[in-house]
């Protein structure tokens, strides 16, 4: 039993062998036409991967949609334009700019400069409010006294 078990381990690597996955269009000119429409379409699970690398279900439907569109003879903008007015914008890698969208676009640079700009308004402020001493020649012959003192005590 214990021989079985050994073989059957010894085996198993050559039960996992997998080969390298076909396209599933039968023409390799649609096949690259996806591909090259997919890597600027951002999977709807994944969101961080494009359509053509992305492994969800989803992202096998939408590409298996692709494939359909093209074999119907459609163009790529014609098909962008079909997913995009399915799932919305968010499907682009490279959203359009819209009167909706300016906000994303351009307010982290406006939180910058906000943010610049208030530091530099408290820089100013802290500057003004801190008044210059003038010490007297009183003053300044006591406080260098103490400090010799305070050497003297250390030493």
């Amino acid at each position: 039993m214990r021989r079985v078990l050994v073989a059957f381990l010894f085996l198993m690597p050559l039960f996992a062998y997998a080969g390298e996955a076909k396209d599933l269009a039968a023409d390799p000119v649609i096949e690259k036409r996806m591909i090259g429409l997919a890597e600027n379409l951002r999977c709807l699970v994944c969101q961080n991967e494009s359509l053509a690398s992305s492994h969800a279900e989803l992202a096998e439907d939408l590409r298996r949609e692709v494939r359909e569109q093209i074999s119907k003879g459609k163009s790529d903008q014609e098909i962008v334009e079909y997913l995009v007015a399915r799932y919305g914008d968010f499907v682009l890698y490279k959203p359009p700019m819209k009167s909706y969208t300016v906000l994303l676009w351009f307010g982290p640079f406006a939180l910058l400069f906000a943010g610049i700009g208030l530091l530099l308004f408290q820089v100013r402020k802290r500057r003004q409010t801190v008044p210059e001493v003038e010490l007297s020649t009183e003053a300044q012959d006591r406080a260098i006294s103490l400090l010799n003192n305070e050497k003297e005590n250390q030493a």
